[in-house]
C-alpha cells in the first residue's frame, strides 16, 4: 500500500505517475473500433452502463484515483496470476459494494476467485486507510461514498477499454506498471516455459 502519510501533502504517487496519470485522463483509451471484429466488446459490457458522472469530480479527485491506480500496480508486483479480468472483477465487486452504501444498506459481496478476491481486499483497505487519514488532517472524511462508486467505475471502465476482453490478458496492468515505475515493485517474469 502506499504511504499516506504522503496524501496531506498531495503525493500518494510518485511525481511521474502523477503526470503520466494525467496524461492519461487527457487521452482517449482505446476504444472499441480499433480492435479486430472478433474482439469488439457489445455496449452491454461496459461496466456499469446506466451511471453518468461529471468528469469534473475524476479531476477533482484525482489523487484519490492515482492511489487506487497505485495500489493495484502495488498488489500486482506481488500476484504473478493477476489478470485484467482479476482486477475487473474486483473492482465491479468493490463499485456494487458502494452503491448499494449509497442507498443506505451495507452488503459485501466479494470475489469468489482469489486473486480477484485478495485484489479487492487491497483496494478497500487503501479507501478505508485513505478516509482515515483524511479525517485525521480535517477533522471529517470530504470524500463521499458516491464519490468512490462513480471513481471505481471510471476505473473499470478504463480497464474494460485498455484491455482486449482475453481472459489471461495483462494488457492494462502492463500499462499500470509503465506509469509507476517503482524501484521496490518486482518486474514481471516471462511466462515462456522452455522445456
Amino acid at each position: 500500500m502506499c504511504d499516506l502519510r504522503q496524501t496531506a501533502a498531495g503525493t500518494v504517487v510518485p511525481g511521474e505517475g502523477r503526470e503520466n496519470l494525467r496524461a492519461l485522463l487527457r487521452q482517449r483509451p482505446r476504444g472499441n473500433t480499433r480492435l479486430p471484429a472478433r474482439l469488439r466488446l457489445p455496449g452491454s459490457h461496459i461496466p456499469f452502463p446506466g451511471v453518468e458522472f461529471s468528469s469534473g469530480l475524476i479531476y477533482e479527485r484525482e489523487r484519490f484515483l492515482s492511489g487506487l491506480a497505485f495500489s493495484i500496480s502495488q498488489f500486482a508486483a506481488n500476484q504473478r496470476g493477476l489478470t485484467d479480468e482479476h482486477v475487473l472483477t474486483a473492482i465491479k465487486a468493490l463499485a456494487e459494494t458502494y452503491r448499494t452504501l449509497i442507498s443506505g444498506i451495507y452488503y459485501e459481496r466479494p470475489p469468489s476467485m482469489q486473486p480477484a478476491a485478495g485484489m479487492y481486499s487491497a483496494l478497500g483497505s487503501f479507501i478505508h486507510d485513505y478516509k482515515k487519514k483524511e479525517s485525521e488532517l480535517v477533522g471529517f472524511s470530504a470524500l463521499k461514498d458516491s464519490e468512490i462508486f462513480y471513481a471505481l467505475v471510471f476505473l473499470a471502465r478504463l480497464i474494460r477499454n485498455w484491455t482486449n476482453g482475453r481472459p489471461r490478458a495483462r494488457i492494462y496492468l502492463q500499462f499500470l506498471r509503465g506509469q509507476f515505475p517503482q524501484q521496490d515493485l518486482r518486474p514481471e517474469t516471462s511466462r515462456i516455459i522452455a522445456p
